[in-house]
């Protein structure tokens, strides 16, 4: 039964080789993946009920006892973001049928997705810091692929600055990984964490909790290390970029979660200081992005900023209401940025842009379009009783607790901003007289679109009026994350 922690990264890995056997084969491919994924989802929710009954699981690879050998730990954060990567990867494939081109669609776009999901997955679960690297290049390297599918022109320019970004990163995380080994000696999460609370409050440990905020930080998209990511997230096509904006940034900052709630707790006073400024100014920069822009994609790509600073605060502050305000809002934001995205994905193909200004009147002609918009947008902003309210009042809360009282206020404020970029969408695409519409989208492949979305923007609304019963999952996490000794004796267990 342990072995169910390896099946939501194997099972991707396993569905995305086959499907590399027959790539022009489109209907057979739409069939393999979509079963691949719903067996993936599968042992994600059994992993999930078992992490919640029976505790944190793990697994170490081979004969060689931890920390020797190459281990994978499904706790509970890990495992919620493992099902919520599934399920998001699960509508955009479906939107993907009758979104994408099948030019596209012949050209590996189902392996490499699956692909990604192996790497993200991956980067969830292991327990093991060089891993983390491995599973990084792994879903880089497909998100490599995707990024560039079609070759248009803007797609190649994009991709030469994220292809680079992401190799300067990658160099940076090898090198950071290795002098952490110089000082700890090893490389399993667990060792470390032990390690470093045994040497205490030591300089080098500081310096490299530094570094590691950088390569988390430019693979997250904190200021001001973000800079590559609207024009790189705004090339591909609309469910491309749904994938990476809930899911890739959302991996960036799992590692900074990680890393600063099991490793770097001797310093806190200048480690997470640090780290909540930074959330404070990507939450002013995300905020000025998002107004300043008509783009409906750069419109959203800037509330991706915004989220981050927010889960990244919450976490900051360390303290119970705050790591859960942080959990919470990580699950939300994968869930209402890819309901977002696919939804702004529709309004581009009914109008053939993305420029606001060329907009207008859709409401007429779509209004459960529009209202699903609206109900996606509140959601987005934290309008009760939705999901971004509940994570939102609880890292406001933390941080209150921690006599953080402008910085608190000013997440409150945040709020308004975020409503604005979104109800400011709302007033331009769907109100007023009709005008600039194009006859791209017929009203079968309108119906199509707009199914997975509507159920996903569904799920978005359970997860907020629902909270009560996920209270006990997000708890577990949070007391995970201040506690990091449950992490660690999960993995030695048996050991000694």
């Amino acid at each position: 039964m342990i072995n169910l922690l390896l099946f939501p990264v194997l099972i991707p890995f396993l569905f995305a080789a086959v499907l590399l056997l027959f790539p022009k084969k489109l209907k057979a491919q739409r069939i393999v993946t979509i079963i691949g994924l719903l067996l993936a989802l599968a042992s994600a929710f059994t992993l999930l009920y078992k992490v919640k009954i029976d505790g944190v699981q793990t697994l170490t690879l081979g004969s060689w006892a931890p920390p020797f050998g190459i281990t994978m730990v499904s706790d509970m954060f890990s495992a919620l973001l493992v099902t919520s990567s599934l399920i998001i990867a699960l509508f955009v494939i479906w939107y993907s049928f009758s979104y994408m081109d099948e030019a596209r669609e012949k050209s590996f776009y189902y392996p490499a997705i699956l692909f990604m999901l192996t790497g993200v997955n991956g980067a969830f679960t292991t327990g093991d810091i060089f891993n983390l690297f491995v599973f990084f290049e792994v879903l880089l390297m497909s998100s490599y692929v995707l990024i560039v599918l079609g070759g248009e022109r803007i797609q190649l320019k994009e991709s030469i600055k994220y292809i680079i970004v992401n190799i300067v990163s990658s160099s940076l995380f090898v090198i950071t990984v290795g002098y952490l080994y110089s000082v700890v000696g090893t490389l399993n999460m667990a060792d470390i964490s032990v390690k470093l609370a045994e040497l205490g409050e030591v300089g080098i440990v500081t310096v490299i909790a530094v570094l590691f905020l950088i390569v988390f930080g430019i693979k997250g998209g904190i200021f001001p290390l973000f800079f590559w990511l609207p024009g790189s997230y705004a090339a591909p096509p609309v469910p491309i970029l749904a994938l990476f904006g809930a899911l890739l940034t959302k991996v960036g900052v799992y590692a900074i979660m990680r890393t600063y709630t099991l490793f770097f707790t001797t310093d806190v006073g200048f480690t997470h200081e640090l780290l909540m400024i930074l959330a404070i100014i990507t939450i002013v920069v995300g905020c000025i992005g998002a107004l300043a822009y008509f783009d409906l994609k750069q419109i959203i790509i800037y509330n991706i900023v915004i989220a981050v600073g927010v889960i990244l605060f919450g976490a900051s502050v360390m303290n119970e209401n705050g790591m859960m305000g942080s959990v919470f809002y990580l699950i939300h934001d994968i869930l209402i940025k890819g309901a977002l995205f696919l939804l702004i994905g529709i309004v581009i193909k009914i109008t053939g842009t993305s420029d606001l200004r060329k907009m207008g009147g859709l409401m007429k002609k779509y209004p459960v379009l529009a209202w699903s918009y609206l109900i996606a947008a509140f959601g987005l902003a934290g309008i009760p009783p939705l999901s971004g309210f509940i994570g939102k009042m609880l890292i406001v809360q933390g941080g209150f607790e921690g006599e953080l009282l402008w910085q608190s206020v000013f997440i409150l404020a945040s709020s308004l901003i975020v409503l604005l970029s979104a109800i400011r969408i709302f007033i331009y695409a769907f109100w007023g007289e009709p005008k600039g519409e194009s006859t791209l989208l017929g009203p079968k492949s309108y119906r199509r679109l707009l199914t997975p979305t509507i159920v996903l923007v569904a799920i978005t609304v359970f997860y907020g009026v629902g909270a009560e019963f996920l209270v006990p999952f997000m708890t577990d996490a949070s007391d995970l994350l201040l506690d990091p000794s449950i992490y660690v004796d999960a993995v030695f267990e048996g050991v000694k």
